[in-house]
């Protein structure tokens, strides 16, 4: 059907209408814009008030003053169009009416895309694509426990495979936030193979992390130079991983502060190279903990217990512990088994282990051979009872062997007291 001249700015109108249907159509066959997890964090990609991708390869939409401007133009061009039409021969305005109007069905190319106006975020979608849209997990911007992290963090995640207890250490916020920064091939891997090069067992290094989460912070080269020094010092690798087992924070500590208290327990307690390290590998908290309880007991054994310099000498290599045990414990242990049994200095001595027992255990015990008149602990004398087995066996292997009795009437002499 042939166009007049007063059809054809309605012809260009219905051209618009139609290229603008096209996009909208063509929008819905391509996703929106959504959130996508990224490292652990949900990060969504910007769309501004003037730009809307489309699809990748396609031109993006001008801004709605290009879309006015555009109009313009156009409009202009159909004023032209229908004053020439009104000054040309009959003849050619005849082949004008008689061309044929476009296909309003075929397909737009991406020029025609860059004269069509934005489309609004706040245009609503079919429920058909709002249900295809896939949110990540939103990670918290704030949180007191490391579990909300897990599933963003793969450093995480491969710690608590290796049976580390988050729980713990997300008490301390420096080293939570460290762990969150680290990455797990980088920073932690190379820190697993040196401690499995010490001495440590996969199902030891959890409890090993839990403990010594500061190990981190440390640079592998240090930690490397404390071990070599302890191998300087004659330390057999067994007696290094006991260590570090024993004493997870041994390695947080420079070559020279491990020295000094090598040093200091050799010159203090007057013992030998072998009997020191003997010492420190039996009781590696030594080289980690305070110095203070140390002094303090030192002082308590000799001006208060009245025991000589080389029987203390000969406790604290049996009992290493006896070094660091509480001094109130020490003092109240020593007062009943010298004042009330009656068990003098040299003899303790041989028994340091009677120190690391609880008291009310000792007590319980020495009521019971009380009662039962056995109560005797002078090895001049028959019917002895060392402090070793007083306070060393089980209570069934106590009743039948030393006190001579049964296992019921002990526990019904412990109900009366």
């Amino acid at each position: 059907m042939a166009l007049s001249a007063q059809q054809v700015p309605r012809w260009f109108n219905t051209i618009k209408l139609s290229s603008f249907i096209k996009a909208a159509q063509l929008r819905r066959s391509f996703p929106r814009p959504r959130k996508i997890p990224l490292c652990g964090f949900s990060t969504q990609l910007p769309v501004s008030s003037d730009i809307c991708l489309l699809h990748r390869g396609f031109k993006t939409y001008r801004t709605s003053s290009l879309w006015n401007s555009s109009q313009a133009t156009n409009s202009n061009r159909q004023e032209n169009h229908s004053a020439q039409s009104a000054l040309l021969p009959s003849g050619i305005q005849q082949s004008q009416k008689t061309q044929k109007l476009p296909n309003l069905d075929s397909e737009l190319s991406p020029e025609g895309l860059d004269d069509l106006p934005p489309l609004s975020p706040l245009q609503p979608i079919p429920e058909e694509e709002a249900v295809q849209i896939i949110a990540g997990s939103p990670l918290p911007p704030l949180s007191f426990t490391l579990r909300d992290y897990v599933d963003h963090s793969e450093t995480l995640q491969k710690l608590v495979l290796l049976g580390v207890d988050l729980s713990k250490i997300e008490k301390h916020p420096d080293t939570a936030n460290l762990l969150l920064r680290l990455d797990f091939e980088k920073d932690i891997k190379q820190i697993l193979l040196f401690l499995k090069d010490v001495g440590l067992e996969d199902n030891e290094l959890g409890t090993f992390l839990t403990k010594n989460y500061a190990i981190f912070s440390e640079d592998l080269e240090n930690l490397k130079t404390r071990v070599a020094y302890l191998q300087s010092k004659n330390f057999t690798k067994a007696d290094i991983a006991q260590m570090v087992r024993n004493a997870p924070f041994l390695l947080n500590f420079s070559v020279e502060r491990l020295d000094n208290r090598l040093g200091f327990f050799q010159k203090e307690l007057e013992l030998s190279v072998k009997k020191t390290r003997d010492l420190v590998v039996r009781l590696p908290r030594l080289l980690t903990g305070s110095l203070e309880p140390v002094k303090e007991n030192m002082k308590v054994y000799r001006l208060e217990l009245g025991f000589k310099h080389n029987e203390i000498q000969h406790m604290i290599t049996r009992i290493p512990k006896m070094l660091t045990v509480n001094k109130r414990k020490l003092t109240e242990t020593f007062d009943y088994v010298h004042n009330v049994m009656s068990i003098p200095h040299h003899i303790i001595v041989k028994f340091p282990q009677v120190f690391n027992t609880k008291l009310f255990k000792v007590k319980e015990r020495h009521l019971f051979l009380t009662y039962l008149g056995r109560a005797q602990y002078d090895p001049a004398k028959p019917n002895y009872i060392s402090l070793d087995k007083l306070v060393s066996i089980p209570d069934k292997i106590f009743c039948e062997e030393i006190a001579k009795a049964s296992v019921q009437d002990f526990n019904k002499f412990l109900k009366t007291l």
